[in-house]
C-alpha cells in the first residue's frame, strides 16, 4: 500500500487503533494475545515507541503510545502487526488482511486529555460488558498501572507524573467509569 502521508513527531502522543475485518476477531484465543504482547516487547524499543497505555480486545486494540525518536510510530505499528497477522493467519489457515484497513490514530495534542485516554483505553473490557471489573481483564496494562503485575509496558515516569500512587489511578478508574462514557470532550481520540 503507499505510503499515506501521516506526520508523527516526537515527544508526541497519539492514540492508535483498529479493529478486525467487518468487526470480525483478530484474537481467537489466550495465546495470540500472549503472542501478540511479545511481539510489543520485541519491538516497541526498537522503534521508539513508548508504551502508555493499551488494550486488546477481541476484535480491536487500542494503544496510547508516544513517539521517542524520529523513527515514526507507524513503522513500529506495522512491523508488529505485520508479523501479527502472518502468525495468526497460519495458526487460522486463513489468508488475507485480518484488520479493517490501515490503523488509525489521532495526535492527543492536550495533556489534559491523556489521563482521561487511558482510563477510557483501560475500561474498554468493561465497556465491553466482557468484564465487570478492569483489573479482571488481563490484556491491558492496567495491572501493571496499579501494582498488581510486573511488566515494562508502561511508562512509569508519565504515570508517576500524574498518579503518584497506583491506589491513585485505581480510584480515579473505578470512581469514573461511569463519566468515561459522557466525557464529549474527549470524543475526537477515542473510537467505538
Amino acid at each position: 500500500m503507499p505510503y499515506r502521508g501521516d506526520v508523527f513527531a516526537r515527544d508526541h502522543y497519539y492514540h492508535i487503533y483498529n479493529r478486525g475485518v467487518g468487526k470480525e476477531l483478530i484474537f481467537f484465543n489466550p495465546g495470540n494475545y500472549e503472542y501478540c504482547l511479545r511481539l510489543v516487547k520485541r519491538y516497541y524499543r526498537q522503534y521508539g515507541a513508548a508504551i502508555i497505555a493499551y488494550c486488546l480486545m477481541p476484535n480491536h486494540y487500542h494503544f496510547l503510545l508516544r513517539q521517542e525518536t524520529e523513527q515514526t510510530l507507524s513503522k513500529f505499528i506495522n512491523a508488529l502487526f505485520n508479523a501479527y497477522v502472518q502468525a495468526v493467519n497460519r495458526q487460522q489457515g486463513r489468508k488475507g488482511t485480518l484488520f479493517e484497513g490501515r490503523f488509525r490514530h489521532v495526535w492527543v495534542d492536550r495533556e489534559e486529555y491523556l489521563a482521561h485516554l487511558c482510563r477510557y483505553i483501560h475500561l474498554n473490557p468493561v465497556r465491553a460488558k466482557l468484564v465487570t471489573r478492569v483489573q479482571d481483564w488481563p490484556y491491558s496494562n492496567y495491572l501493571e498501572w496499579i501494582g498488581l503485575k510486573t511488566g515494562n509496558l508502561k511508562d512509569e515516569v508519565f504515570i508517576r507524573e500524574r498518579f503518584p500512587t497506583p491506589k491513585v489511578y485505581q480510584q480515579y478508574v473505578v470512581d469514573n467509569q461511569d463519566e468515561i462514557r459522557s466525557l464529549e470532550f474527549i470524543v475526537k481520540y477515542v473510537w467505538d
